[in-house]
């Protein structure tokens, strides 16, 4: 009777599932080099390609087609926070809604994922009482 192995490292299967280990991170270590690669070549033909010519023009300041004028600081209105805050709550609803309802026909899942909206909904539904009592959702 052959004697069995004391560890998984011993032996030639030890050594082949060590192999096949590293071997599948070698996969990944070269996909990295490639992206790396890739990315280092494109700027690099971006560099050599591109046509120096600097004039007063391009160096201005550019920002949406206006030419600026007076100072630099300019005022913003806090309030538009609120709606970048009511954006997320409904597309962070939007985005879960839809997986949850596969996952909740699946035989199995139905009372833990029906749970799990339910407070993920509560969650949502602080965020609109907020913007709620601020005084965000009213027409103006």
């Amino acid at each position: 009777m052959p004697e069995p192995t004391r560890g998984a490292g011993t032996g030639a299967a030890g050594i082949t599932v060590a192999a096949d280990y590293f071997q599948s991170y070698s996969v990944v270590g070269l996909l990295v080099v490639v992206g790396v690669l890739f990315v280092a070549v494109a700027f690099g033909a971006g560099r050599l390609l591109r046509p120096v010519v600097p004039t007063p023009e391009k160096l201005l300041t550019y920002e949406c087609g206006v030419d600026p004028v007076g100072e630099g600081w300019a005022h913003t209105q806090v309030r538009y926070y609120v709606y970048a805050f009511l954006y997320v709550i409904f597309a962070v609803d939007s985005i879960f809604l839809f997986p949850w309802a596969t996952v909740f026909a699946a035989p199995g899942y139905g009372a833990t994922t029906l749970v799990e909206m339910f407070i993920f909904l509560g969650f949502l539904a602080v965020g609109l009482l907020y913007a709620y009592k601020k005084g965000v959702l009213t027409w103006t």
